[in-house]
């Protein structure tokens, strides 16, 4: 959610994923998807950088890794073990038998 002042100075918050356009006729006019309309103080140069800063915190804290090397190193020997088991499986097989190795097979 960003947050906006309305021209009467009420704060309001707004999800910006509901935002279809910005006017900006001497006041800045915000449409919804839905038909509603808003009238906010802000520029709409404010609120595309208020939007982008929103979503870029949704994206750093959905991505963040930092603290879990834990969960990284299980997975990766995971995939070591796996991928040796196969190789040595593979080995027995016939030519045409062999197919490419897939992380979504195990």
């Amino acid at each position: 959610m960003i947050f906006l002042t309305r021209m009467d100075r009420q704060a309001m918050y707004l999800n910006p994923d509901h935002i279809v356009s910005i006017e900006e006729t001497p006041d800045t006019v915000i449409t919804l998807f839905n038909g509603h309309h808003f009238i906010v103080k802000e520029s709409a140069a404010d609120i595309i950088s208020r939007v982008v800063a929103f979503r870029a915190r949704i994206i750093r804290r959905s991505g963040n890794a930092i603290g879990r090397k834990y969960l990284t190193k299980a997975k990766k020997s995971l995939f070591r073990s796996a991928t040796l088991n196969r190789n040595l499986t593979i080995d027995n097989r016939e030519e045409h038998e062999r197919s490419p190795f897939h992380s979504q097979e195990f």
